[in-house]
């Protein structure tokens, strides 16, 4: 396991997962609401692969390492971590509630719109902290692992940006700033992965590294439970979001089982 020589790759999966917020920012200059069959589905494809890789692939890895005692430890403590940050956001702003996807009324209308669309920016950037980290620590042993982990957070903080970007942009009538505030919510994402970096580079030994897989696992699970799938069901098409998850995980399963 070449670990230092995955620290640029790591970096640069997390660089990209993170400022995919910048796509929902531009897809909101264009559509005035995102179709919700795509957004199920590809919420759900998200979360199987979260899920499926978590189970299968980091935490049975990291037990394997350090034992099942320290694994499981290192896997709720993920859980504990991650439910501990949703709960310092506050509610209204939380971004699981994604009520930036409502259409406002009409651009300029609210100065609410506008505190609602920058805490909401804060709030998804104190979540994608860990994000980054995730993606990090997951590439850091084993890339392959860390595009598709990389790729499962871009799909859902496509709609993060979106969340920021309309509500600022109807308060503001300003386009290049709601971009620019959206944008600003997915850097927490790479910075998170370089204080990962060099807080677990000094220390960085096999069995430090298994903590931390077992670690993000617990952080993705709980975001697939709490985030991804709450959100994708909001908006119907039940049975597309299972499609959604089952193609995730078979998708993740076979590109394992291929690389």
């Amino acid at each position: 396991m070449a670990v230092s020589g995955n620290v640029g790759i790591a970096l640069a999966l997390t660089l990209v997962a993170g400022l995919s917020t910048g796509i929902g920012s531009a897809i909101a200059y264009f559509i005035k609401r995102p179709k919700v069959i795509y957004l199920s589905f590809s919420l759900g494809l998200s979360a199987g692969v979260m899920i499926y890789v978590s189970f299968v692939e980091l935490l049975p890895g990291a037990v394997e390492r350090v034992g099942e005692s320290l694994g499981v430890l290192f896997f709720f403590i993920g859980i504990a971590f991650i439910a501990i940050v949703d709960l310092l956001v506050p509610e209204p702003e939380n971004p699981h509630n994604y009520e930036g996807l409502d259409e406002p009324e009409s651009p300029g209308a609210s100065h609410h719109l506008m505190r609602t669309g920058v805490m909401t920016a804060l709030a998804i950037g104190i979540h994608n902290f860990p994000e980054g980290l995730a993606t990090f620590a997951a590439a850091l042993s084993d890339v392959r692992v860390g595009v598709f982990i990389a790729i499962a957070i871009a799909i859902h903080n496509i709609p993060e940006g979106i969340a920021v970007s309309v509500p600022i942009f109807y308060a503001t009538g300003n386009k290049n700033k709601a971009f620019l505030y959206s944008f600003l919510s997915g850097v927490s994402e790479p910075i998170g992965a370089l204080i990962g970096f060099l807080v677990l580079m000094p220390f960085l030994k096999p069995a430090v590294l298994a903590g931390t897989l077992a670690f993000v696992a617990g952080i993705m699970i709980y975001i697939s439970l709490d985030e991804l799938l709450p959100m994708a069901h909001r908006y119907g098409h039940g049975h597309l979001v299972i499609t959604g998850v089952v193609l995730g995980m078979l998708i993740m399963a076979l590109s394992l089982m291929m690389l």
